[in-house]
């Protein structure tokens, strides 16, 4: 029986290394959150017959499927292909398993297929981001949520995207009833006023949450058909300097959210210290290291903004230090 203990080729085909020595477990990506049944069957069928038939569903929404051999690796490779097909996941060769476990599944609330305050299709996007970022063996945590309560938990992220939307104002529409006002006061961030019976948005205010249209009973406020975001960077768990993201644009487009995580792997490239223990050296810290305005340099490059975008000068992050 040939058992290979390179963790190198293990870890980089998408299997873990487990505290069993042999036993892997196999990390299945499924991006923006959402998965159809044929898949789920594979799944199930994998774990059954060459698992414990045990699955943990993990933090990221991804499958992890335990207990496996690592002898039957090769076969299971072949096994999960029709998997990776159907979540179109960039591959380098058929039935030879995922390229990389670098860029974690790219996760995303339920978005604006089911829930009515979301402001965007938050799986389309993030398969958008999938096929441009991944494989890659660079350690980025991606995720979308499509609007600002944030369900996906955004801000723990290297990047968080939130959905906005810029509510557009039809005064002949509106009746001065101040359902739009209210609910902006108690549920978001007080934006509206009224004003000789008509409403003021104050732009700087407006987190884009739709609550005013959401609530208009005569539907004097509508959504812009265009789409917009929040993007927030750097958040993180884990020992040393846990910390939520902090905004970096606001009301920006999809186009440049991919520009700036496309050239972030380029500027992590430039200046990761391979030496850090696993390897590994996440982005925050790379960033924390060199400074903001010198990520922001890379970040940056070649990307082109609207009238209506926000970008903070500097970023301050605070967090527990110890």
């Amino acid at each position: 029986m040939i058992r290979d203990l390179n963790t190198k080729k293990v870890m980089k085909n998408a299997y873990r290394i487990t505290k069993n020595k042999y036993e892997t477990s196999l990390r299945v990506r499924i991006p923006g959150g959402l998965a159809d049944p044929e898949s789920l069957m594979i799944i199930s069928k994998i774990a059954n017959e060459y698992g414990n038939g045990q699955i943990h569903i993990t933090t990221r929404q991804g499958f992890e499927i335990l207990g496996i051999d690592m002898e039957h690796m090769d076969e299971i490779n072949k096994i999960i292909q029709p998997v990776i097909e159907k979540m179109d996941i960039n591959q380098d060769e058929r039935d030879k398993g995922y390229p990389a476990a670098g860029t974690r599944n790219i996760a995303a609330c339920i978005g604006n297929k089911v829930c009515p305050k979301a402001q965007f299709n938050t799986t389309d996007f993030a398969k958008k981001i999938e096929k441009e970022v991944f494989p890659n063996d660079l350690h980025f945590k991606i995720a979308l949520t499509g609007c600002p309560n944030d369900c996906i938990k955004a801000r723990m992220h290297d990047f968080g995207i939130i959905g906005m939307t810029l509510p557009l104002y039809d005064k002949d529409r509106c009746v001065s009833c101040g359902a739009c006002v209210k609910k902006c006061k108690r549920l978001s961030t007080n934006a509206l006023r009224a004003e000789n019976y008509k409403v003021v948005r104050d732009h700087d205010k407006c987190i884009g949450c739709g609550e005013c249209v959401l609530n208009c009973p005569t539907s004097a406020w509508t959504r812009d058909s265009k789409k917009y975001y929040r993007l927030a960077i750097m958040g993180r768990s884990g020992k040393k300097n846990p910390r939520l993201a902090e905004d970096f644009l606001v009301w920006a487009d999809e186009e440049s959210i991919i520009k700036i995580i496309l050239n972030t792997y380029k500027y992590v490239a430039e200046y990761i210290d391979r030496g850090a223990p696993g390897g590994k050296e996440h982005i925050g810290y790379i960033v924390d290291r060199t400074g903001f305005m010198e990520f922001k340099k890379w970040a940056l490059e070649g990307v082109e903004f609207g009238d209506i975008v926000k970008v903070n000068e500097n970023i301050y992050w605070s967090g527990i230090r110890y």
